[in-house]
């Protein structure tokens, strides 16, 4: 369960992730127009870290964009560095380009593997707990029968209804999509 604090954050989400997509080789849009259609959040087995997909539109494709955010710096995390923000609630986090995060690769493998989901929503304010419902649905095609074996995990970037070639996968839904897309895909090594 990902618990959504009543805060409030500087800079926001999007204003990182506006000044960070255009350093990135596999982004060659115009992030101004950024707009976000949903996310999803996944849980951290040990409670640390926060994970978070947006699923995010510019005016030529949709992209899906995995961040966590830590309380402190990822060690050797330099690279994947996106950022830090000031939480009312939580205080300074470290956002990371999620594909550097250890943490993320490893629930994002286990997700797809063995057949979860995204992580229930809850919003706390004034000490209340209330359901929030997700604005993106993901489902990953292994089941929990499954064996865990090692696997490579590619996140897709850029997306598109292109189906999978037959590699357990990682699909999700949102507003305005009528059949899951692929976005991420596990491959036996």
């Amino acid at each position: 369960m990902a618990l959504l604090h009543a805060a409030e954050i500087f800079p926001s989400k999007l204003d990182l992730l506006t000044g960070w997509l255009p350093t990135q080789d596999w982004y060659d849009g115009d992030a101004a127009d950024l707009q976000q259609l949903g996310a999803y959040r996944f849980d951290d087995p040990d409670g640390e870290v926060g994970i978070e997909t947006f699923l995010l539109a510019d005016q030529e494709r949709v992209l899906h964009v995995p961040v966590t955010y830590r309380g402190a710096p990822l060690e050797g995390g330099e690279e994947w560095l996106i950022g830090t923000m000031e939480h009312t609630v939580l205080g300074s986090r470290w956002v990371y380009d999620a594909l550097g995060d250890p943490v993320y690769r490893e629930v994002l493998t286990r997700t797809i593997l063995l057949g979860g989901t995204e992580a229930a929503l809850e919003r706390e304010a004034d000490g209340v707990r209330t359901p929030v419902e997700p604005s993106a649905r993901v489902q990953g095609s292994g089941s929990a029968a499954s064996p865990v074996v090692p696997v490579e995990v590619e996140v897709r970037h850029e997306l598109d209804e292109a189906p999978h070639d037959g590699d357990l996968v990682l699909t999700g839904s949102w507003a305005g999509v009528t059949e899951p897309i692929v976005l991420a895909v596990a491959r036996r090594v």
